[in-house]
């Protein structure tokens, strides 16, 4: 789960960029037909990462994000640096000295106590606390020889310690299932009575880590027993097919309050969790795992769909009382990754042969379009299609319902998930391609910027921001699928040293 569409859409839509210092390679010499090898192609990404970090220390450090069209700031993350925090793990993966140092003396300076702003429990979550974790199982182990002042490591748990802190409160709930929304200065809430699945479900990986390295065991609690919720669902209605459960969870007794199920985003992490905490530690969350296995083998059953145009093609439905909703989003292109990693680390090549179908599907929302980037929302329903879209929906196997593109990593996640369990060079051909559309229709002088439509020449208008996952996330999976191998690149079966949290933060396993 990510940011909101409706967030970028209230920044307003630009279409020209202004000034910006020149990127330090020639990126129309980098994109070309040399770069061949894996090699140049790394370097592409460090190239486009390297942009993007100067457009933002120029123009937008310490705040939060940079708007690459006007070239000025935003801090929709609480003004505490987040591009800068989220960049940290790829950073360090790239082996960029100049950025880490910048980062971790940013880092060490955060009074993350301080904020005008209602604070997101999940999206602080897992862009602070993840990143900062992050950087330091890295830079205490593989990457260990990156950094020469220690104080400046240590200060990455002691921050993560201190926002935990500032952040538990948040748990204090009747039932202990979070409040998302918080005022951290008046210890006060949005007033909301449920929590979304994806925002409960999506903490206990993040909070876990931080007992595990503190050695204080009430992060974990905290997380674990708004998870228990989610594991043990009730009523026994919220929950339609086994593995699979509703979308919102009251605050009061823990109880679901509807049996909506999806993949999509409000739902998605959480199963994406199931599996990683099994990875994360199989002794102490056998039973994430046993639930991940009764949703995975559900959704092949019941919510796989094919369209009619196109039937070789595999989406993910949603469900609803009785009802089928055709409709995906780019936020669900995780799901091909997770059945990926599910079917490699449990021995399950039924479960991987269904990933790479749902990898396909989501390609071709890829190649379709006139970018060969995706949109945020598209659909299949035979009865649903836009007359203007009849010969796209005949020839593509769906019809776009928001052709927005804001940065989004999923389907470049999977794409790289796919080539690190197979093998197979065709899909880090299609990480490349993704990575090219990404790069000629985003760019700016000074970064990258969401677009509005991508089967538009430019991809329509651009959006004047520029979200901390392109640093996170999908620059770290284009940089690591070209990459050498390491000791955080996705393993095959049960040698995986690192899980990847969902902002692709990699932390190192509890049995390593």
């Amino acid at each position: 789960m990510r940011a909101t569409l409706l967030s970028l859409v209230a920044l307003g839509l630009v279409g020209s960029t202004t000034a910006y210092p020149q990127p330090y390679q020639d990126t129309e010499a980098v994109l070309s037909a040399s770069a061949s090898t894996n090699q140049e192609k790394a370097d592409a990404v460090k190239e486009a990462f390297q942009h993007a970090w100067n457009g933002y220390m120029k123009y937008a450090f310490p705040h939060d994000e940079l708007r690459p069209v006007t070239n000025g700031n935003a801090d929709s993350r609480n003004g505490w640096g987040a591009s800068a925090v989220d960049a940290l793990s790829t950073a360090i993966i790239m082996g960029n000295k100049d950025a880490v140092n910048t980062i971790l003396e940013h880092i060490a300076g955060i009074d993350y106590s301080q904020t005008s702003d209602q604070v997101s429990l999940f999206e602080t979550t897992i862009r602070y606390l993840a990143g900062m974790l992050s950087g330091y199982d890295l830079l205490t182990g593989p990457a260990a020889n990156l950094v020469t002042d220690t104080a400046r490591v240590d200060a990455l748990l002691t921050q993560s310690k201190n926002l935990g802190d500032v952040l538990k409160f948040a748990f204090d709930t009747p039932s202990g299932v979070p409040y998302n929304g918080i005022n951290i200065t008046s210890q006060g809430n949005d007033g909301a009575t449920t929590n979304g699945l994806a925002v409960t479900g999506t903490l206990v990986l993040e909070w876990t880590r931080l007992s595990d390295l503190t050695g204080d065991d009430q992060y974990a609690n905290l997380s674990q027993k708004a998870e228990s919720y989610l594991l043990n669902p009730q009523p026994t209605s919220t929950e339609p097919f086994p593995g699979l459960v509703g979308s919102h969870i009251s605050l009061d007794n823990g109880e679901f309050t509807d049996g909506a199920v999806s993949w999509n985003g409000g739902d998605d992490s959480f199963y994406e969790y199931l599996i990683k905490m099994y990875v994360y530690d199989p002794k102490r969350f056998e039973t994430y795992k046993d639930r991940w296995v009764l949703a995975a083998e559900s959704t092949i059953k019941h919510l796989a769909s094919h369209p009619q145009s196109r039937p070789e093609l595999t989406f993910l439905s949603s469900y609803n009382n009785g009802n089928y909703d055709l409709s995906s989003q780019h936020l669900t292109c995780f799901d091909g990754g997770s059945f990926l990693l599910g079917g490699s680390v449990l021995g399950r090549q039924d479960f991987i042969d269904f990933g790479l179908e749902l990898v396909h599907g989501c390609e071709a929302t890829y190649n379709s379009t006139l970018t060969q980037v995706g949109p945020e929302s598209w659909g299949w329903d035979p009865k649903q299609v836009p007359s203007s879209q009849k010969a796209f929906y005949e020839k593509a196997g769906f019809y776009i319902n928001s052709g927005y593109y804001v940065l989004r990593p999923e389907v470049i996640e999977s794409f790289y998930y796919a080539y690190r369990v197979t093998g197979k060079t065709i899909y880090r051909d299609w990480v490349w391609n993704a990575f090219v559309g990404i790069n000629a229709t985003c760019r700016t002088d000074s970064g990258f910027a969401a677009v509005t439509n991508v089967n538009a020449a430019h991809g329509g208008s651009k959006v004047d921001n520029q979200e901390s996952f392109l640093f996170a996330e999908v620059l770290k999976y284009s940089y690591l699928t070209h990459a050498e191998e390491a000791e955080w690149q996705v393993q095959k079966g049960d040698k995986n040293t690192f899980v990847f949290n969902t902002e692709a933060h990699p932390m190192r396993v509890k049995h390593t």
